[in-house]
């Protein structure tokens, strides 16, 4: 009589956990069917060219700010230069070079403030992530920091 009331609670166990599973396909992998505009959690679908994090706009006008890409060379001879170098080549983590050109100035202000965010949901920062095989650490800028780190990247890029 035991093994009967082991084998149906056992059976009911299975039967409960798999009943969560019921939007998923049969292969296990979630759908990739949303079309909801809105995300469970109320926040908006996300945006690759935005990224994740706080900043939804950057206004870095047309022109080069000289002091606030002084100020974020600064920033990044303390912070970035362990790892990064300024020319395309590889070191910890991808060369900076051509950085303002493949990513919009709200996705690089997200990703150097909210790092291990966009790292899990980011499809370009995974791809950086497989080649460079280093998780960047979380730098913990100011939004100051961060902003004048943008100013010196496209200093970097040939922006005057």
């Amino acid at each position: 009589m035991k093994r009967v009331y082991v084998a149906l609670s056992l059976g009911i166990v299975i039967y409960a956990c798999s009943c969560g599973n019921q939007n998923q396909p049969a292969n296990g992998t979630p759908s990739t069917n949303d079309t909801q505009t809105v995300s469970g959690n109320g926040n908006p679908p996300y945006d690759p060219k935005r990224g994740e994090g706080k900043f939804t706009t950057v206004d870095v006008g047309d022109k080069l700010d000289a002091a606030m890409a002084h100020a974020g060379k600064k920033v990044y001879d303390v912070k970035c230069s362990a790892c990064h170098k300024l020319t395309t080549e590889k070191l910890v983590g991808p060369g900076w070079k051509g950085v303002t050109t493949r990513h919009e100035p709200v996705w690089i202000m997200n990703f150097v403030t909210n790092t291990d965010e966009m790292i899990t949901k980011d499809p370009a920062a995974q791809a950086q992530l497989e080649i460079c095989l280093v998780r960047m650490p979380n730098q913990n800028l100011s939004d100051d920091d961060a902003r004048h780190l943008l100013e010196f990247m496209r200093k970097n890029d040939g922006v005057k």
